[in-house]
């Protein structure tokens, strides 16, 4: 019987320290944001909530944006001192008129938006690049501002064809589990490299941009698969993953963290600069993306 309960107890010490480790860092900033206008994607649920509620609770006035009403609605309840947009987030024609910024969600999805477009590319990269566009100038005149775009941690698995876009207008294609996951590595490079550039563009202003991987997070973004999928991989991502809270502080981090002005451009992950892979960095595919972006945008 001994054995037995000292066996149970490396197991609940084990899982203890497990849990500690996926939590990660956290953000330590006090920086209060009184008189500051944030705008947060993908706010009405998940750790974009999470990120909201900690802005809000500083002080700042939060925009957020929902494509569902009644998701909005009920983020209303959670996080105060906030204004609500409701915006098709799937097609950029539509939210170009919308107000000087418009807010998206990113997806974990296969599909076409009206635009013609790959889903993911169109919601994940290139509402996020007329975002910035459309609020460029207001962040200049009211800075110090920054851009925290959220990456992911698998833009490391992500490749930029661009052969490929012309014939998909989407850098991958296929519905497998393994195709879609390609996919959403490609837009989350996308990410990482627009940050790169982005950054690059804003030197001389008072204005960083940061990108990040937010950690391995229990949040919604697998709503979308099969019901038998989702319960093999339920007690998986609930032992691997951080909660909400966890995955909004390097977000946070990168935000509000005083200091960190110079490394604008650079990709972040448990509250700290990291290296990327050669891909991330390179000032040749990020032009021709900024430049893709543009078009597609129609900026240029």
């Amino acid at each position: 019987m001994s054995v037995f309960f000292l066996g149970v107890g490396i197991v609940v010490v084990a899982y203890f320290l497990l849990r500690i480790y996926v939590s990660g860092a956290r953000c330590k900033s006090k920086a209060k944001l009184d008189g500051k206008t944030v705008i947060v994607t993908g706010s009405n649920t998940g750790i974009g909530r999470e990120t909201a509620v900690d802005l809000a609770r500083r002080g700042a006035r939060v925009i957020l944006a929902c494509r569902s009403q009644s998701r909005g609605e009920a983020a209303l309840t959670i996080v105060k001192r906030v204004r609500v947009y409701y915006l098709n987030v799937f097609r950029v024609a539509s939210f170009k008129k919308t107000f000087e910024a418009t807010l998206i969600l990113g997806v974990y999805l296969q599909g076409r938006t009206e635009d013609g477009l790959g889903l993911m590319f169109e919601v994940n990269h290139l509402g996020h690049f007329l975002l910035t566009h459309l609020l460029l100038d207001r962040l200049k005149e009211c800075g110090p501002s920054r851009v925290v775009n959220v990456s992911s941690m698998l833009h490391q698995h992500g490749n930029l064809d661009f052969n490929v876009f012309n014939t998909h207008k989407e850098f991958g294609a296929g519905d497998s589990l393994m195709d879609v996951m390609k996919v959403y590595s490609h837009s989350k490079l996308c990410n990482v490299l627009f940050t790169h550039e982005l950054a690059k563009r804003l030197q001389g202003t008072n204005v960083t941009c940061y990108s990040l991987h937010p950690g391995v997070i229990n949040t919604e973004l697998t709503r979308h698969y099969s019901k038998v999928l989702k319960m093999v991989l339920k007690p998986i991502i609930r032992l691997f993953s951080k909660d909400l809270e966890a995955g909004a502080q390097t977000t946070l981090y990168c935000a509000v963290q005083e200091g960190i002005e110079g490394l604008s451009g650079r990709y972040f992950s448990d509250c700290a600069v990291k290296e990327v892979q050669p891909k991330a960095r390179d000032n040749a595919v990020a032009k021709k993306l900024w430049e893709l972006s543009e078009k597609l945008c129609d900026l240029s």
